[in-house]
């Protein structure tokens, strides 16, 4: 019985693993689940090896133990590879706030909150996915933020919205693909003097065919052309240590908080992954990005940014 325990303890761990270092092997949209969680798998597996090894002392077990531990360390360090640099106090003597939160296109019920919370966050930019459900409230959100983009003539879909305090320099809505239509926004806004571009965006989920890998090499070369302090902020549906996210950032030249807080799943609370993104490249500079420990109904937390720019 203990040998069957094992045997079957192995199987589960080796075919965990292996999946996941396939990673290192091919890239290929199937793998996408895995890749975005494999520091969650990779420590899986190694409950597996050490359990297996409860029940038998056997070098395979001490093999995919060893395994497992790897590919976990690896995961940390490519999370770690794109992380912005700390910011010193002398960057932050001036610093705006930057609401970003995919509110879940059903969560109709929650609505006339989240427009609540929206209200009294004091954020200067406000940036929501799925924005359906506040539709209805824009009347009175147009009272603390006049400015907008998205939901409107512009958008026959109200998915990707952009608030603001302060008046449009420049703006731009368009699609990343075919298969969603209208998801990335581009405003140019004055903050106390310095031109600042806001960017929103809204990835289909990676297990989608090879849409999101697409939808990244449209979204790269437009953020390469914009000139000045960047932001964007975004549902990606992937971890940054997906290959495709990976490649877009050092492709652009984005940096991230590090740790990024989790977003999804809302039920796993802090120990989820970080599917919702906040990247800037200098000298915008983030301070801290932070979650909103309420969802709201959402299926997905939401991001508190402070971010400053260098002179």
């Amino acid at each position: 019985m203990r040998q069957t325990i094992y045997c079957v303890l192995c199987v589960l761990a080796t075919l965990l693993l292996v999946t996941l270092a396939a990673r290192y092997i091919i890239d290929i949209w199937l793998l996408a689940f895995f890749e975005s969680l494999q520091t969650h798998f990779s420590l899986f597996g190694v409950a597996l090896a050490l359990l297996a090894l409860l029940f038998r002392r056997h070098w395979y077990a001490v093999l995919l133990l060893v395994f497992g531990v790897g590919l976990a360390v690896h995961s940390v360090l490519m999370l770690r590879e794109y992380a912005a640099g700390p910011t010193t106090a002398t960057d932050a003597s001036q610093s705006f706030k930057l609401l970003s939160f995919n509110i879940e296109n059903s969560n109709f019920e929650n609505g006339a909150r989240i427009t609540d919370f929206i209200l009294a966050s004091n954020a200067d930019v406000v940036e929501i996915f799925e924005a359906e459900p506040i539709k209805t409230e824009l009347q009175r959100i147009s009272g603390a933020y006049p400015y907008s983009v998205g939901c409107n003539d512009m958008s026959i879909e109200c998915d990707s919205l952009l608030l603001s305090k302060r008046p449009f320099q420049t703006q731009d809505m368009r699609s990343l693909g075919s298969l969603w239509r209208n998801r990335f926004i581009l405003a140019t806004i004055d903050m106390d003097g310095q031109p600042v571009n806001f960017v929103s965006a809204h990835l289909s989920k990676p297990y989608f065919d090879e849409f999101h890998a697409d939808e990244l090499s449209i979204l790269g070369p437009i953020l390469k052309g914009i000139e000045g302090p960047l932001i964007l902020a975004g549902d990606f549906n992937a971890s940054v240590i997906a290959p495709d996210m990976r490649d877009f950032l050092r492709d652009t030249g984005l940096n991230h908080a590090f740790p990024e807080p989790a977003t999804w799943p809302v039920m796993a609370g802090a120990y989820g992954i970080a599917i919702d993104h906040v990247f800037a490249r200098a000298p915008l500079q983030l301070i801290s990005v932070k979650q909103i420990p309420d969802a709201m109904g959402s299926n997905h937390f939401g991001l508190m940014t402070e971010f400053s720019i260098s002179k």
